[in-house]
């Protein structure tokens, strides 16, 4: 399964940019969204920066990754709204 993780700029470049993000630090190609300045956060597929992102979305997808990989650990159960959290609600109601 692929999976577009969170990724900031450390390190901005024409090309390609030196990103960080939970699995450390990775050379990211920018050719897709443009060259982003040092702080940008970006989602990142397969080694390309497929989307400018807010900080806040990419505190949600990390916090969806991290109870994914809990699940993934063989946890009994997880705290759903917790990780994920406006999951329940419909279009117009307020989480």
């Amino acid at each position: 399964m692929c999976i577009a993780l969170p990724m900031q700029v450390v390190r901005g470049g024409p090309v390609t940019a030196l990103c960080r993000g939970r699995n450390g630090e990775e050379e990211i190609n920018m050719l897709l969204v443009g060259e982003q300045p040092v702080g940008t956060w970006v989602l990142s597929f397969l080694g390309w920066a497929r989307e400018v992102i807010s900080e806040a979305h990419a505190r949600e997808v990390d916090l969806a990754l991290d109870g994914l990989q809990e699940i993934m650990d063989g946890a009994d159960s997880i705290d759903v709204d917790g990780y994920f959290p406006g999951l329940g609600t419909t279009a117009g109601e307020v989480a």
